[in-house]
Protein backbone atom coordinates (compact mmCIF):
# COMPACT_ATOMS: atom_id res chain seq x y z
CA UNK A 1 0.00 0.00 0.00
CA UNK A 2 1.01 3.80 -0.82
CA UNK A 3 1.33 6.19 1.92
CA UNK A 4 -1.27 8.22 -0.24
CA UNK A 5 -3.75 5.28 0.00
CA UNK A 6 -3.00 4.57 3.93
CA UNK A 7 -4.12 8.26 4.80
CA UNK A 8 -7.73 8.05 2.33
CA UNK A 9 -8.40 4.49 4.72
CA UNK A 10 -7.90 6.37 7.73
CA UNK A 11 -10.15 9.51 6.57
CA UNK A 12 -12.62 7.11 5.59
CA UNK A 13 -12.77 4.85 8.88
CA UNK A 14 -12.76 8.58 11.17
CA UNK A 15 -14.84 10.71 10.08
CA UNK A 16 -17.07 10.25 12.21
CA UNK A 17 -15.03 11.58 14.96
CA UNK A 18 -12.86 13.98 12.90
CA UNK A 19 -15.78 16.94 13.11
CA UNK A 20 -15.96 16.41 16.41
CA UNK A 21 -11.70 16.68 16.43
CA UNK A 22 -12.51 20.34 14.39
CA UNK A 23 -14.64 21.47 16.53
CA UNK A 24 -12.91 20.80 19.36
CA UNK A 25 -9.34 22.37 17.99
CA UNK A 26 -11.79 25.61 17.62
CA UNK A 27 -12.70 25.39 21.07
CA UNK A 28 -9.55 25.36 22.02
CA UNK A 29 -8.36 28.24 20.15
CA UNK A 30 -11.49 30.37 20.71
CA UNK A 31 -10.89 29.58 24.47
CA UNK A 32 -6.77 30.55 24.00
CA UNK A 33 -7.39 33.59 22.37
CA UNK A 34 -10.10 34.62 25.07
CA UNK A 35 -8.00 33.73 27.93
CA UNK A 36 -5.19 35.87 26.62
CA UNK A 37 -7.28 38.98 25.41
CA UNK A 38 -8.76 38.94 29.12
CA UNK A 39 -6.48 40.77 31.43
CA UNK A 40 -6.76 43.24 29.06
CA UNK A 41 -10.73 43.99 29.15
CA UNK A 42 -10.47 43.35 32.99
Amino acid sequence: MTTLRQIKDIAKRTEATLLQDAIGAAALMVMLVVGLHLPSLI
